[in-house]
């Protein structure tokens, strides 16, 4: 926090911290992933880089640079002992004057590390989960930044998210003012048809610039494949030969099914397969290549 290493229990926050009150926050969301050479970090600066720009996007001026971010996070790792888990880095507004001016409020920032396992269980990789297109929509680039990773916007995916569970399903997909899919709840989306893969411009659809995105479109591409950015609707989904979630903390998911409509005839795909076992190796350094996608937490 701030510079300091602190204890668990004692990393604490007043009660009057600004973004607790107003949602002016942002956040990174990492994982560390086990090598014989200690915990590896995913794509660690792509992440800081987002950072810093979802800070620039609320007007936040960070007082820690690209350089110290990462070696904080380096060394949160490396402290932690642990070996494999999730990393969240936030810079938020701490305690200082109350109201929805912001401009007079520190900006702080803390680190932290925990076990995580799979987002959305050990069996969805296998078998799919189940996606309804959710009652809430994705907010408008006209209302808030959707390309910042800022913490009050995901009231949004949250209610989305209880939705979802209430009526029985894995997960939920929004669509943006024009009725076209935008992303999960925390996740983009990726469809398959005729060995073609698509996924929504990001820009159009208000969804955030995901990064194992980008690492699903580099391996695409160097496996052969084609990628296309489109608007994707709902029956478009309905009529893929397969479906996936990507994100930090669902990895890559195969959806089984949207709106009780079963995608595909098999899950996960062969495609799907393909780039998650890949993507796997990339993120534990043993792909080949793309070993710079990954930066070693030692004492």
């Amino acid at each position: 926090m701030d510079g300091q290493l602190v204890d668990w229990a004692e990393a604490k926050i007043h009660v009057l911290t600004h973004s607790l009150h107003y949602g002016t926050a942002v956040f990174e969301g990492i994982r560390a992933y086990p090598t014989d050479n200690g915990p590896a970090i995913f794509r660690l600066s792509e992440h800081v880089t987002r950072l810093l720009n979802s800070a620039k996007l609320l007007s936040m001026d960070s007082p820690y640079t690209q350089g110290e971010l990462e070696e904080a996070i380096i060394l949160t790792v490396a402290e932690s002992g642990l070996e494999s888990g999730y990393i969240r880095p936030i810079l938020y507004l701490g305690y200082g004057e109350m109201g929805l001016n912001p401009l007079p409020c520190k900006v702080n920032a803390a680190v932290a590390m925990w076990p995580w396992g799979a987002y959305l269980g050990d069996a969805a990789m296998e078998s799919g989960i189940s996606v309804m297109v959710s009652s809430w929509v994705r907010q408008d680039p006209r209302t808030l930044p959707t390309a910042a990773k800022a913490t009050g916007m995901y009231i949004n995916s949250s209610l989305a998210k209880v939705e979802a569970l209430r009526a029985g399903y894995d997960e939920a997909l929004l669509l943006n003012m024009e009725g076209y899919i935008s992303e999960g709840t925390g996740e983009n989306i990726f469809i398959v048809k005729d060995g073609v893969l698509i996924t929504p411009p990001s820009s159009a659809v208000g969804a955030l610039q995901g990064i194992t995105a980008d690492s699903v479109r580099i391996l695409a591409t160097e496996m052969g494949y084609e990628i296309e950015e489109q608007l994707i609707r709902r029956a478009d989904v309905y009529l893929a030969d397969e479906a996936f979630l990507t994100g930090t903390a669902a990895e890559i998911v195969p959806i089984r099914e949207l709106d009780n409509r079963r995608i595909g005839s098999e899950v996960p795909g062969k495609i799907t397969k393909q780039l998650r076992q890949a993507y796997d190796a990339c993120c534990r350094g043993s792909y080949g290549i793309h070993e710079d996608w990954i930066t070693l937490a030692k004492h």
